[in-house]
């Protein structure tokens, strides 16, 4: 579409696994998220609409997609619209799923053809039918990607997806289709919005705040944290590499002692 900036990959190598394996020091996190934090504030500063500030807030997701990528990334989840999100003026919330809908039919295609699978995880249903055929075809026509998983957090709140798969779980003991004492982390994790992914290694949040607003509340358990000062539309390759060099130098010990 015109005056939508294309994602530009290097040419396709070998995907990168998409593993559960979790490195205790150094290398590459198998699975970054991204709680995407400042484009009000970035637009602010400038004079400028808060609607153009999310539009550079998309055109820097594109460049940490490809930055992922050069990364070795295997999984990348970002927290995209919150739950709490639809609290905001009412302009901005149209102009927020407005440019959601742009942007899955603009780039659906390069992303298929570059090899990344799209999900989006929330309540979906509440951006309405239009985009949630949107969404629906730009998950199936990507759906044979294994360059880099994608998950997008739309409509998302942390302590409403426990909540939804703690009622699934009694639902099903209820019918008689789950033992409850068989039941185990492992398990539950399959009622969860996630089920199937791996748990993140490092979560990154921008422009400064240090928290996690709902996001990923069971699977952040054992995650790493990097809070960056930049505000998310500045955010590039450099700014992740700073973040993955940060990852490196942690010792992840998951509750055990060491030495």
């Amino acid at each position: 579409m015109s005056g939508v900036p294309k994602l530009s990959l290097a040419p396709l190598a070998a995907a990168p696994a998409a593993t559960t394996s979790r490195t205790r020091q150094g290398g590459t996190p198998a699975h970054v998220a991204i709680i995407m934090d400042g484009n009000r504030r970035w637009a602010e500063a400038r004079g400028l609409p808060v609607p153009l500030g999310h539009k550079a807030g998309a055109e820097a997701v594109r460049r940490t997609i490809e930055a992922c990528v050069e990364q070795g990334v295997g999984w990348l989840t970002l927290f995209a619209f919150s739950s709490e999100n639809w609290l905001r003026p009412a302009e901005e919330v149209r102009a927020l799923t407005g440019l959601l809908r742009l942007y899955l039919r603009a780039e659906v295609a390069t992303l298929a053809k570059e090899g990344i699978r799209l999900r989006v995880i929330g309540d979906r249903a509440r951006f309405g039918a239009e985009t949630m055929k949107e969404i629906e075809r730009a998950e199936a026509q990507t759906a044979q990607g294994s360059r880099l998983n994608l998950t997008v957090a739309l409509s998302y709140g942390g302590r409403a997806e426990i909540l939804a798969a703690a009622r699934a779980v009694a639902q099903a003991v209820c019918e008689g289709r789950l033992d409850p004492a068989a039941l185990d982390e492992a398990d539950f994790g399959g009622w969860l919005f996630t089920a199937g992914m791996p748990d993140p290694d490092l979560i990154i949040r921008t422009s400064g705040e240090q928290r996690l607003s709902n996001f990923l509340l069971w699977q952040a358990a054992y995650a790493e944290f990097v809070f960056q000062d930049v505000l998310w539309p500045d955010y590039d390759a450099g700014s992740l590499a700073e973040a993955i060099r940060e990852f490196g130098r942690r010792e992840r010990r998951y509750g055990a002692r060491t030495g």
